[in-house]
């Protein structure tokens, strides 16, 4: 059985491809792997607290490798800091990562060469699914995600904190990913089928930053 890790956001997407996985089975999922921030202490474009993302791996009962990339840094320092990091995970038997990509191609076809130079491969289990129907089945499995991040090119103030619901889908303007696959929002997953137990948040300020995205602070809290 092959071993891969997970690129994981702390959304809706890499949740959903750990389900699809973990249903499927044949692959032993090694551990999670998320890109930070330094200094801020905080998940890359997601803008979440690297706390929660501990409380999330250890509701998954997985290993937890951070990528910490400097703010404002480019993307050759991030090329560098991940193929150290796949290079140390490819001798301890790591053969793959997966991704909760669902359609660019260019991006998949850039990460399958980036790990085909490390002697490893991609998988990508929610490809070419309908944004529809991976929102749905995401809230028909039964995670809980909050909204972290919103683009205002696509969505106002009003859509950063709310719930990942049914009532936000329908609120979406037309235009608008139902799965967010062209950026114009991102998620924390509090709760799922891929977890112990739920993940505790309670939700803090919102801020504007880099005049262009609305961000909602997440914030741990202990269970009631």
């Amino acid at each position: 059985m092959e071993r891969i890790v997970l690129a994981w956001s702390g959304g809706k997407d890499s949740a959903l491809a750990l389900w699809e996985l973990t249903r499927r089975g044949g692959c032993e999922i090694a551990g999670v792997l998320t890109t930070v921030t330094e200094g801020y202490d905080r998940i890359s474009m997601h803008g979440v607290r690297v706390a929660l993302l501990e409380r999330q791996a250890e509701a998954l009962g997985l290993p937890l490798d951070r990528v910490a990339v400097t703010p404002g840094g480019d993307h050759e320092q991030y090329e560098s800091r991940m193929r150290r990091t796949l290079l140390r995970l490819a001798e301890q038997g790591v053969t793959g990562v997966a991704f909760g990509d669902v359609r660019l191609e260019d991006l998949r076809r850039r990460r399958e060469g980036k790990l085909a130079e490390v002697g490893m491969k991609g998988l990508f289990p929610l490809w070419h699914r309908d944004g529809r129907e991976l929102a749905t089945s995401f809230i028909e499995a039964g995670f809980h995600a909050v909204i972290t991040c919103v683009d205002s090119e696509h969505l106002d103030r009003s859509f950063a904190g709310r719930a990942y619901d049914e009532s936000l889908l329908r609120d979406l303007p037309a235009g608008v990913d139902p799965a967010g696959e062209n950026g114009e929002f991102h998620t924390f997953v509090h709760a799922g089928p891929v977890f112990a137990g739920p993940i505790p948040v309670k939700r803090g300020q919102i801020v504007l930053r880099e005049g262009r995205f609305w961000y909602c602070d997440l914030l741990p809290t202990e269970p009631a």
